[in-house]
C-alpha cells in the first residue's frame, strides 16, 4: 500500500490507521443494524401466528386460516437486513480502497436508498399495525 496519494502528499501513519479503525467501526455498526432489523422481522412474522393462538384461547369455536401479512412482513425485514450486511461489506471495500487512494468520500445517493427502504418498510409495519388491530 502507498502512502501517498495522488497528489503526492503524504498520510500520517496516525491518520491512516484512524480512517481505516474508524471504517471498521462502521462496519459492525452496519452489521449490528442488520442484525436488529432482521430480529425485528422475526418478531414480526411470529406475531400473526401469536395473534391467531390468542384469538383461538379466547375464541376456541374462530379458527384463523393464516397469519396474514406478518409472515410475508417479516420475511422482508429479514431479507433487507441481509441485503444491509452486503452493502456494508461492500462499502467497507469501497472505502478501504478510497483511504489507500487519499479519496475519502461520503456516498448521498447509498444513504437515499437506504432511507427510502426504511420508510418503505416503515409505511408497511404501520399499515399492518392497523390492519392487525381492526382483526381483533
Amino acid at each position: 500500500m502507498s502512502d501517498k496519494n495522488r497528489e503526492g502528499v503524504r498520510h500520517e501513519p496516525s491518520k491512516l490507521e484512524t480512517e481505516i479503525l474508524a471504517n471498521e467501526r462502521t462496519f459492525l455498526a452496519w452489521v449490528r443494524t442488520s442484525i436488529a432489523v432482521m430480529s425485528l422481522g422475526f418478531v414480526i412474522a411470529r406475531f400473526g401466528l401469536w395473534l391467531r393462538e390468542l384469538a383461538e384461547k379466547v375464541n376456541p369455536q374462530a379458527h384463523a386460516a393464516s397469519t396474514g401479512v406478518s409472515l410475508p412482513l417479516g420475511a422482508s425485514m429479514i431479507a433487507f437486513g441481509a441485503l444491509l450486511t452486503v452493502l456494508a461489506w461492500w462499502r467497507y471495500g469501497v472505502v478501504i480502497k478510497a483511504i489507500e487512494r487519499g479519496e475519502v468520500k461520503g456516498d448521498p445517493r447509498l444513504v437515499a436508498i437506504i432511507s427510502l427502504a426504511v420508510l418503505c418498510l416503515a409505511a408497511a409495519i404501520i399499515a399492518y399495525m392497523f390492519f392487525a388491530a381492526a382483526k381483533t
